[in-house]
């Protein structure tokens, strides 16, 4: 979207503008951890997906909106939601877009020695 930061819809009408612009076309999401640990320098790191969607109709993005859920979501849409329908296609980790990187942050606590313990097979 050249470089525009899509942030939390101030009102309805943000949140429409910012799907009408969503809409049809694809965008970058960038998801920022830092693990701060006692008397330690803080690890960072920021996970990236590329996001495709739908094209969305205004009846459709008035209803979306109406729903109250893009609100309080970065750019408009939860994916974890009633946003998923308009998303076509991930290019990265679904979780980036959701706003935390699980797997990531896993890997970085496990090389840190926070994660210890293999996973037991009989967790679900």
């Amino acid at each position: 979207l050249g470089g525009t930061i899509l942030g939390k819809p101030t009102d309805p009408a943000d949140a429409c503008a910012m799907l009408s612009r969503l809409s049809g076309r694809s965008h970058e999401v960038f998801t920022g951890v830092c693990l701060a640990l006692p008397n330690a320098a803080p690890h960072t790191f920021v996970s990236r997906a590329q996001v495709h969607f739908s094209p969305m109709t205004g009846e459709e993005i008035r209803a979306y909106v109406e729903s109250g859920e893009p609100m309080d979501k970065a750019g408009a849409y939860g994916i974890q939601g009633k946003g998923a329908r308009f998303v076509e296609q991930i290019e990265g980790d679904y979780y980036t877009v959701m706003g935390l990187p699980v797997c990531k942050l896993y890997h970085l606590m496990r090389e840190l020695g926070l994660v210890s313990v293999p996973l037991s097979p009989h967790i679900p």
